[in-house]
């Protein structure tokens, strides 16, 4: 069986990570619609499991430790959020990838191309949840230590 929901969260963890580290250190809302599309109700106006598994991913990634806000502007969003500094930094780290060892690239395209974030971007533009998974999976290990 596969688990789309678990699909779900690492790519809504992914996305909301990306969009912080592109704001940093600015403090910024992160809307639910932004990132698992429009709400959906049902006919008595609850939103849709989608939707709150969404809003759930942002409230676990506060709660671990990824990233502060503010407060919740209903269960739509989270207001004045940024990345907490063991984050940025995780996202900053260098790691292994093909770019960033090629000479031919200039030094400041290798240092870009050889940080988790690169990878986490390449991963999110990919499509693939399995890579996606992998890039989150390596993420949530290093903020567990």
């Amino acid at each position: 069986m596969n688990d789309i929901h678990i699909d779900d969260f690492y790519r809504d963890a992914a996305i909301v990570l990306h969009r912080l580290y592109a704001s940093f250190p600015r403090r910024v809302g992160v809307f639910v619609d932004d990132i698992a599309g429009p709400v959906t109700t049902d006919e008595f106006g609850v939103p849709g499991e989608r939707f709150l598994g969404c809003f759930g991913t942002l409230l676990w990634l506060g709660e671990e430790g990824y990233l502060r806000y503010a407060d919740t502007i209903r269960t739509e969003a989270i207001d004045q959020a940024v990345l907490t500094g063991r984050c940025f930094n995780i996202l900053t780290a260098r790691v292994a990838h093909g770019d960033a060892e090629d000479p031919t690239l200039p030094e400041s395209v290798r240092v870009e191309h050889s940080m988790r974030i690169h990878r986490l971007r390449e991963a999110l533009n990919s499509g693939s949840s399995t890579r996606v998974r992998g890039e989150m999976l390596e993420i949530i290990d290093l903020m567990a230590r």
